[in-house]
């Protein structure tokens, strides 16, 4: 089976435009085009329906998708154990992670990321809606919280300390709470998730944070805009310190309680399915982001006095 035809046909299915697919793989829209059919007649199967108008993918292709790119996959792994590739990856990498983290942290580095690798074209998905890595046939994705799913696998990229935090101008108006029982009737920036928190303080003792026995006015589930609306004063709320170091640091926010943090043992990982080939693209990418992406850099310069409070 030709492995070039496969990798324009699963180009084509991720844009759903042929011409571009073969543009971004050097062929010419006609090439492109005899091609697929080639790939088609050698399957006896249709794989993507065209019109005029546009292109949409068949059941059949559907079907094949996830193949055709674990075959691809297993040839690019083949090729990089022979040596041959293993310093040029190439092709799409499909990458899912919270936007509010990619924004801050991933974003920035990536023309870094393409002139080391002009080969590879990064497909981003980034929401604080977590995507099924799996279904959705993911390369790789960035995930903040304990590695449970036994049908992954992941590298460890940094501990993700949570705080709590508010704007100096809130702590003016309505106090500043010295211990956890003092949260009580304070205005809290909430997730949707309203269940108890456990926070633990640096000599170890443990209390619950209760987002029921606060004022609750805003729930949110978008990192960035918690964060934001922590800074305008709305509340308390509980941020990672990767998303708010440099407010910290600028005094634009405060670390209330500062003493305590979050107990729950979240870590950022960069997970992959187990079933899948580690190829260099995914590698590459996942060495370059745990090199750029250190503790000190995500934390900012106060990280030292941060990671001894954390514990």
């Amino acid at each position: 089976m030709d492995i070039e035809a496969l990798r324009l046909f699963v180009a084509a299915a991720e844009r759903l435009n042929i011409t571009a697919a073969g543009r971004e793989l050097g062929l010419a829209p006609a090439m492109s085009s005899n091609r697929l059919a080639k790939l088609e007649n050698e399957l006896s199967v249709e794989l993507l329906h065209r019109t005029t108008r546009k292109v949409s993918l068949s059941q059949d292709g559907a079907a094949f998708l996830p193949y055709a790119r674990d075959i691809i996959a297993q040839a690019e792994a083949g090729l990089a154990v022979l040596g041959k590739d293993a310093h040029n990856p190439s092709g799409i990498l499909r990458f899912a992670a919270p936007s509010s983290f990619a924004q801050l942290h991933i974003i920035p580095l990536l023309p870094v990321f393409q002139s080391l690798y002009p080969d590879i074209t990064l497909d981003l998905r980034l929401s604080d809606t977590r995507f099924d890595i799996i279904d959705g046939s993911f390369d790789l994705a960035l995930r903040n919280a304990p590695l449970k799913d036994s049908s992954l696998l992941g590298r460890k990229l940094a501990d993700d300390t949570r705080v709590l935090c508010a704007a100096p101008s809130y702590l003016d108006q309505f106090g500043v709470p010295n211990s956890p029982k003092d949260l009580g009737g304070h205005r809290f920036l909430a997730w949707s998730d309203m269940s108890p928190r456990e926070i633990v303080h640096r000599d170890g003792e443990n209390a619950r944070l209760i987002p029921k026995e606060m004022i609750t006015r805003t729930v949110l589930d978008d990192g960035t805009s918690q964060r934001l609306a922590t800074l305008s004063g709305m509340g308390i709320s509980i941020n990672s310190l990767w998303s708010v170091a440099h407010d910290l640091a600028a005094g634009s926010l405060v670390r209330v309680l500062p003493e305590w943090a979050l107990n729950d043992q979240s870590v950022l990982w960069l997970i992959y399915p187990k079933s899948n080939v580690l190829t260099p693209k995914v590698r590459c990418f996942m060495d370059f982001l745990i090199k750029q992406l250190s503790e000190q850099q995500l934390w900012g310069k106060s990280m030292k006095d941060e990671k001894q409070i954390a514990g």
